[in-house]
């Protein structure tokens, strides 16, 4: 996010058109900017989850988010950011970080055997696929491209970001929120959707050591009726699990 201007409990990030998706702004890079303003009121401390709701689109150009500490303990704090235009709310995103404490629980999730294979290549498609997919490569492991008429609930997805550097918070949000909702492979012919409600858990510690390459996302379509989906994912990167998120979402078709 070059272009960013930042204050304390705001930032404001220029968004140009190559990060739409359809009428609003790519979801993962709002939770970005918002993440980006709560940076400005909240120490260096890990993020742990992130909870956001979109609630009307977000035009390309100047995006603007506002940031508040809601509570903060011995350990965690919460954090409130809104996207918003003048006085009207475009999405609220709520952010929890915590310091590490100490514990013997310990769990490590296991990873998803896939067939090795060249796979499916998913193509940016100017006019067709939506304008901030050009950012990435992605390569279908498993699964259906959308509006394939399949009957399938699993998608496993080999992403990048088409860019150098090492990993931020930031594209972590980015590549989790990247994959076509599994639910669009269920349709026959393109249908708009649109995101309710989208959560993520940050399971790593760090990932400013980690490559914008070799990130894999496992997914799973949970439920849907009567229009309204639920998706689960997995963010890997290599072998290391970095982030789980689910997300509602409605489906018109």
């Amino acid at each position: 996010m070059r272009a960013c201007s930042e204050e304390p409990g705001r930032a404001t990030v220029v968004v140009p058109e190559d990060w739409m998706q359809g009428r609003s702004v790519f979801g993962g890079l709002q939770a970005a900017i918002a993440l980006r303003a709560m940076r400005t009121v909240v120490g260096d401390v890990p993020l742990r989850t992130v909870q956001a709701t979109f609630v009307a689109p977000v035009p390309h150009g100047p995006v603007t988010a506002e940031a508040k500490v809601l509570r903060t303990g011995k350990s965690a704090s919460h954090v409130e950011a809104r996207i918003i235009d003048g006085s009207t709310t475009l999405a609220i995103v709520i952010g929890a970080f915590g310091a590490a404490r100490k514990s013997i629980v310990e769990v490590v999730p296991p990873r998803r055997a896939v067939e090795e294979g060249e796979g499916v290549v998913f193509p940016y498609i100017a006019g067709l696929t939506p304008s901030f997919t050009q950012h990435f490569a992605a390569r279908f492991l498993r699964g259906a491209l959308p509006f394939s008429r399949t009957s399938e609930r699993e998608m496993v997805v080999e992403v990048a970001m088409r860019e150098e550097g090492f990993t931020s918070e930031a594209h972590v949000l980015a590549l989790a929120d990247f994959i076509p909702p599994v639910a669009l492979a269920h349709l026959d012919a393109p249908a708009p959707g649109s995101t309710l409600t989208w959560m993520l858990e940050v399971l790593a510690p760090r990932v400013d050591d980690l490559p914008l390459s070799g990130w894999r996302v496992d997914a799973e379509l949970v439920a849907a009726r009567d229009g309204y989906t639920s998706q689960s994912v997995m963010l890997w990167c290599g072998d290391r699990p970095v982030a789980v998120s689910r997300q509602s979402m409605l489906v018109f078709g």
